[in-house]
């Protein structure tokens, strides 16, 4: 096989990979964290997608995103999160911006943080121009769960990252 092939082979096996993760992430409640407050729970389902984007760039990144996005949709216990511009879209950029980010800075730390980011800002923000959140309640929750969130991120994108690089 040449070395396109094997490129290919591999993206289609992190694809894949990463992609099972996330739906197992996405029917167990190791994917979502429930919480008591009004987006009912942190999550960690976008690391895959980070990951994603960071390994095999932003297409891969995109794919994974849109699974995590498309079981938020699927298991919506609100409206906000049944709605597929607040659920699905953020979701899609979050391993292109972690991607964008790793491009330019070469850091995983801060591409997971920009990943996790571009969820928080993405989902949040949407959901105030549609009018699912206040502002206050958007800040909130983006204080309550973006944070939590953006630290684990960094931790385990880093330690999984570090870990598949030493084995390729």
């Amino acid at each position: 096989m040449n070395n396109s092939g094997k490129s290919r082979a591999r993206i289609l096996a992190t694809s894949g990979l990463l992609g099972a993760i996330s739906i197992v992430l996405g029917i167990t409640p190791l994917g979502f964290i429930p919480v008591p407050t009004a987006a009912g729970h942190a999550t960690i389902m976008h690391v895959p997608a980070i990951l994603g984007g960071l390994l095999e760039g932003p297409v891969v990144g995109a794919f994974v995103g849109f699974i995590f996005g498309l079981h938020s949709f699927l298991r919506a216990g609100s409206p906000l999160f049944a709605d597929p511009m607040v659920a699905i879209l953020p979701r899609i950029l979050i391993g292109v911006f972690a991607y964008l980010s790793f491009r330019w800075t070469k850091s995983v730390a801060l591409s997971a943080a920009v990943g996790t980011l571009t969820n928080t800002v993405g989902v949040l923000g949407i959901a105030v121009a549609k009018g699912y959140l206040t502002l206050p309640v958007a800040a909130g929750i983006a204080l309550t769960h973006g944070l939590p969130e953006v630290i684990v991120a960094m931790v385990l994108t880093a330690l999984i990252y570090k870990g598949i690089k030493k084995r390729r």
